[in-house]
């Protein structure tokens, strides 16, 4: 005799915020077992927001697609929160304040979401996978969670929790697992990646040592790295960006100022000349690309503190740059601050720096035009027929600019080779070579 098996769990999923909530969505949905995802939550069983919490805005943007979709929901629709929102206010004060939700889940009980979802439902048990909702170019692979460095203005260690990494082996055995699947590309991410087994008895080794590993794995062709805080960035990393064929030279080193006063107010681990480390880089890979981001607004940020910034930027040449004001976060020492800069200060000084990035960016992708790059396909172009969304080597998906491409073989999920024929102010234009390498 057999049994019929259950009705899949029609699902409407919205994740909020980082690559890492990417992914917590990802594997959340995947142990859930057979699932349809919808295209409106009125369709839905089950309505899963995993929110947001790091700054205001994007708490604010969390509460409203809460509101947002109880309002839409169908009868009988189940609605859960999950994520950085009740990491940091904690279930109590928000079912009290936002009784829409039937169900909250914190970040320290990630393992177990599917579970808990399940049950109320009247489910059966979670199972293992991962429903990866990215192109089928890449995949994020978040190597470790929370964070053990202590900055003055930052939300996630209270959020998150103190750092934890997954070992190794389970790693390597997702990677093969999703290079299987034909993902090309691999983002790695943490809020620090050469962070990567300090908590757990590993050294400046570790991190090397899993790019080694993760770069002998068949089908990768690009293995990226997000989220490099500046002390880890090592002569051993280097050398093994030198000797892994898969492992791209992009950084994106989250310095956040320059200047060493700022700095130290922030509690930065790297809180002197960082342009050291960008030399360091340039020295051992002179076509490094470098990407950072920075804060400007800081509490007892002058002038000359600012001038100090956009020098600094004028004179690295950045590849990729991004740009935020201060924003006070309750909770944090930063908030506490005195000498709190304007609001109408802070965006003019983002505005500048962003207009001189822009210039940058233009100067460096016009020296592109005319060379052979290796674009890999992410998706068809939803405007253009018969054009696609790329990206060269030193474009990162969702936070670069992209390679806009169009010609023989080109579909989402290839990698070909291409004429670099225009460019603007972020992106590029390319033209896939009649003749491919086999």
């Amino acid at each position: 005799m057999t049994t019929a098996k259950s009705a899949a769990l029609a699902v409407y999923c919205k994740s909020l915020g980082c690559p890492k909530n990417r992914v917590d969505t990802e594997k959340f949905l995947g142990q859930l077992g057979s699932v349809e995802l919808t295209e409106t939550p009125q369709e839905a069983e089950l309505i899963f927001i995993n929110t947001c919490g790091f700054i205001e805005p994007a708490v604010r943007e969390s509460v409203r697609t809460i509101m947002d979709l109880a309002e839409e929901r169908g009868k009988g629709t189940m609605l859960c929160a999950a994520g950085c929102l009740p990491g940091r206010y904690g279930v109590k004060d928000l079912a009290s304040g936002l009784p829409e939700v039937d169900l909250w889940l914190e970040p320290s009980q990630r393992a177990q979401w599917a579970d808990m979802v399940l049950q109320a439902l009247g489910r059966g048990e979670a199972c293992s996978g991962r429903l990866v909702s990215t192109p089928p170019s890449y995949a994020y692979l978040k190597v470790s969670e929370g964070c053990r460095h202590r900055c003055a203005f930052c939300t996630i260690p209270s959020i998150r929790g103190p750092l934890h990494s997954t070992p190794a082996e389970e790693l390597v055995c997702e990677a093969e697992s999703l290079a299987l699947e034909g993902t090309k590309e691999l983002v790695l991410i943490a809020q620090d990646l050469t962070d990567y087994a300090h908590d757990c008895g590993g050294d400046a080794t570790a991190f090397p040592n899993l790019l080694r590993r993760l770069g002998e794995i068949e089908g990768i062709s690009w293995l990226r790295m997000l989220y490099l805080y500046p002390r880890g960035v090592t002569r051993e990393l280097l050398q093994t960006v030198k000797d892994v064929p898969a492992l791209l030279p992009y950084f994106d080193i989250p310095l956040q100022h320059s200047h060493p006063a700022v700095l130290r107010g922030m509690g930065r681990p790297f809180a002197v000349e960082p342009e050291r480390v960008l030399d360091t880089i340039r020295e051992a890979l002179p076509d490094a690309a470098l990407r950072t981001t920075f804060i400007v607004g800081y509490p007892g940020e002058t002038d000359e503190h600012f001038q100090h910034l956009y020098d600094f930027v004028e004179r690295m040449r950045f590849t990729q740059l991004g740009v935020f004001t201060f924003w006070p976060e309750e909770g944090t020492v930063a908030a506490g601050l005195p000498n709190q800069v304007e609001e109408a200060v802070k965006e003019e000084r983002r505005a500048q720096l962003m207009e001189l990035q822009q210039d940058i960016s233009r100067e460096f992708l016009e020296g592109q035009v005319g060379s052979v790059q290796e674009v890999l396909v992410d998706s068809v172009n939803p405007e253009w027929p018969g054009l696609h969304n790329g990206r060269v080597w030193f474009q990162t998906p969702e936070v670069d600019g992209m390679c806009y491409i169009s010609g023989p073989r080109v579909e989402p999920g290839a990698m070909v080779r291409a004429d670099i024929v225009e460019s603007s102010d972020y992106d590029l234009t390319g033209l896939a070579l009649e003749q491919q390498p086999c």
